[in-house]
């Protein structure tokens, strides 16, 4: 049997001490709508109650911000949402959640740790679309193997999206958005969605913002909305 690929984590896993209530949301709610996973998911049955009509995944969902919305705009879609970063996934459970009754969306599972170990547990075709909205850059050249969109996690995207399915990267970062570019277009599997400039100046129209994308525009910053289909 083939022994997992291990990774080194790069990042933070904890920031500032959680208010009481965040702490209780991660205690309490935080069970009912985790992905546990020992092993490869074999199908989704065992995952939602209700078979979702698409399952849509977000790599590194921050605050929450995003995340939350499509989750409550789409409740016919099955979402996974990936962070390690264990104040973010607080944050997103109290956009999405309540103590008092306990309760959170039913479309929606939770995985708090590195997707590069998720994605390998996934079946094939399995996803509609991920989003990768504002991931660490990585901006240092020695640093660069540690960018979320690289040769190995590429042909992870290419298995794991259904043709027609699409990979959608936003970033105010130049030097990132040339990276991702090139391993995209390198692929075989993928294709750029863009006809013109306002393809990749604005932002998705069923998309909403996050807490980075904001603070980046308020300064003045220029985003770019990557979009990539995934090809027969």
């Amino acid at each position: 049997m083939t022994e997992p690929t291990k990774f080194r984590f790069y990042g933070r896993r904890h920031g500032r001490p959680l208010k009481p209530v965040r702490q209780k949301l991660l205690s309490r709610l935080l069970p009912e709508i985790l992905l546990a996973l020992d092993g490869p998911i074999e199908n989704y049955n065992a995952v939602f109650q209700n078979l979702p009509r698409q399952l849509w995944l977000e790599i590194g969902f921050g605050a929450g911000e995003h995340l939350a919305t499509l989750v409550d705009e789409n409740p016919d879609i099955g979402f996974i949402g990936c962070e390690p970063f264990i104040n973010g996934v607080a944050s997103l459970l109290a956009k999405v959640g309540t103590l008092a009754p306990l309760s959170g969306p039913p479309n929606l599972k939770i995985y708090p740790d590195d997707a590069r170990l998720l994605l390998p547990l996934l079946p094939p075709a399995a996803l509609d679309r991920v989003y990768a909205m504002f991931p660490d850059p990585w901006p240092k050249a020695r640093h660069n193997r540690r960018r979320l969109i690289g040769n190995e996690t590429m042909d992870e995207f290419a298995r794991l999206l259904r043709p027609g399915g699409e990979f959608r990267m936003a970033s105010d970062h130049m030097d990132y958005i040339r990276w991702t570019l090139w391993h995209f277009q390198q692929h075989p599997a993928f294709e750029w969605q863009a006809e013109g400039a306002m393809d990749w100046r604005e932002r998705y129209p069923d998309s909403g913002s996050t807490r980075y994308e904001t603070k980046a525009l308020s300064k003045g910053a220029s985003c770019v909305y990557l979009t990539f289909r995934r090809l027969a």
